[in-house]
């Protein structure tokens, strides 16, 4: 089922257009239910594998991906695997009745998880994540040479300069950013900011720092290493002893800093 595309970007007002993804008819029949009660989303297409679903997603650009996690040949991490990187990629939710690849999936950047069978006001909610992230206004980078170099934080009843020289580690803590500094005397302080870690990383020395995970952002020169722990999962390791799951979306820029 295919919606002739307009050629036109959507704009943050605009419906989500939908792309379900499922090799269950029947599956893929409630989902069409479902989403005809959510405002706010419009199905453009539906694909019953993952091949089907790449080719639709060049032909149509959708914003919102309804994807099945086990489907023959083509699954649904491969799929997002595939989309990576991608600035064009639409938001993905997976769709599944299996529950042991959210650790994975999240990796991948999906924005949710949401299992089988699909209660409407859990995707309801799904979906306004998906709004809540579009509507969030890139910040462009500043122009070479204007990183931040510092940071003013907000603690106890001060505001503390901290050198963006000494934060080690940046953590996202849902709307918010955790700063880790190394001090002169060894001990290590930590600040809250009030930033998205994405938004962050736009302003941001990549000659400074580099993303390994959706949630964490560390300074290039606290990696002391990689570890590859199996079933392509790596590890960077930290010089104060910490090894940090490397996202599979993130590898390849760090192995490529690691020359791999």
């Amino acid at each position: 089922m295919l919606e002739r595309e307009s050629g036109a970007p959507a704009r943050p007002s605009a419906p989500l257009r939908t792309l379900i993804v499922d090799d269950e008819p029947l599956a893929v029949e409630r989902m069409q239910v479902i989403c005809a009660r959510i405002e706010g989303i419009s199905v453009i297409g539906t694909a019953s594998d993952g091949q089907a679903a790449l080719r639709l997603i060049d032909a149509l650009s959708p914003d919102l991906l309804l994807l099945d996690l086990t489907m023959p040949e083509t699954d649904g991490l491969t799929v997002a695997r595939n989309l990576a990187g991608r600035a064009d990629a639409p938001a993905v939710i997976f769709v599944t009745a299996h529950d042991e690849f959210a650790v994975e999936a999240f990796d991948l950047d999906a924005v949710d998880y949401v299992l089988k069978p699909v209660a409407p006001d859990r995707l309801q909610r799904a979906v306004g994540r998906v709004v809540a992230r579009r509507s969030e206004r890139p910040v462009p980078p500043p122009p070479p040479g204007e990183w931040l170099e510092e940071f003013w934080v907000p603690h106890r009843s001060e505001l503390v300069r901290v050198p963006a020289a000494d934060v080690q580690r940046i953590d996202a803590e849902r709307d918010y950013v955790r700063l880790h500094v190394a001090r002169p005397d060894g001990n290590a302080q930590s600040y809250l900011l009030l930033q998205t870690i994405t938004s962050l990383q736009e302003r941001l020395d990549p000659e400074r720092f580099i993303r390994i995970h959706r949630s964490c952002i560390l300074q290039r020169s606290h990696v002391s290493g990689l570890r590859h722990e199996g079933l392509g999962v790596w590890s960077a390791e930290t010089a104060d002893g910490e090894a940090l799951r490397i996202g599979r979306t993130y590898l390849p820029a760090v192995k490529k800093m690691a020359g791999r």
